[in-house]
């Protein structure tokens, strides 16, 4: 089985790691970077950073935040927000994130993800779906921080995605998002089985056992997590080591306290 992937997300607003529920009611939680820190120590195996209002202001603003981080952080970064040209995504990737997750801009220029994916790699060009569910097994895409509507359906979006170049789909469900009630399972098994690319399952995550259902039943082969960290409800050694004992596979990890030495 390959490895589950245990990954911290962190939405940024300015200077602020936030949080919000439904991606609206933004609270702030800290500085990002700090955060990041402590969760590449527990055991992250990546980090994604994403700027929550970028698409507002038509730029990315994290630049110097993952220059700063990638001197201490040893583990993928994937950043998204903002991003609607192949220059936004290499001034991205030089400031030393791994991959690009690119949504609005790719709704805007689909040409967009096959030329990301040209230049640089599938493995670095993540398509992010914001997903709000409108009819039983019918989802659709939003973009702007699951403010607009596109009217495009969230599995068939996923597979021009993918079909244009796309390695990886976040997913991230707006009904689901800061609510603690689990992920949507039925979204993400629709997209995991109708894409032959690695699904990251965000939204919803409120305890280890979400994390279990949404790998077994939906498919799932990473899980974004960002408000039961942010809080402290669980650290990602828990979570890893439940994940263990269920019988998924996940990286044997051991922070060396050296490390900061």
């Amino acid at each position: 089985m390959t490895n589950v992937r245990l990954i911290a997300r962190l939405d940024v607003k300015g200077a602020n790691l936030i949080k919000g529920i439904h991606l609206e009611g933004l609270r702030v939680i800290g500085a990002p970077n700090e955060f990041a820190l402590d969760y590449y120590r527990q055991g992250a195996d990546e980090l994604i950073y994403m700027d929550v209002v970028a698409s507002l202001y038509g730029r990315n603003h994290l630049g110097k935040i993952i220059e700063n981080a990638a001197k201490d952080i040893f583990i993928p970064l994937t950043v998204g927000g903002g991003i609607r040209s192949i220059e936004n995504a290499r001034d991205i990737l030089r400031s030393g994130a791994d991959k690009v997750a690119i949504n609005t801009g790719a709704v805007a220029n689909p040409r967009l993800i096959a030329d990301v994916a040209r230049q640089f790699g599938s493995q670095c060009m993540v398509i992010s779906i914001e997903a709000k569910k409108i009819a039983n097994d019918h989802w659709e895409v939003y973009t702007d921080n699951g403010r607009e509507r596109t009217g495009l359906d969230v599995v068939e979006w996923a597979k021009l995605c993918v079909s244009k170049g796309a390695g990886e789909v976040l997913l991230t469900s707006v009904d689901r998002e800061g609510t603690r009630k689990g992920f949507d399972i039925d979204l993400v098994k629709a997209v995991s089985s109708a894409v032959n690319v690695p699904v990251i399952a965000s939204g919803g995550m409120g305890g280890s056992e979400d994390l279990l259902s949404v790998v077994i039943d939906g498919g799932a082969d990473a899980v974004a997590m960002a408000d039961i960290l942010h809080y402290r409800r669980a650290e990602i050694s828990d979570i890893r080591a439940a994940a263990d004992a269920a019988g998924l596979g996940v990286r044997r990890y051991e922070y060396a306290r050296s490390n900061d030495n």
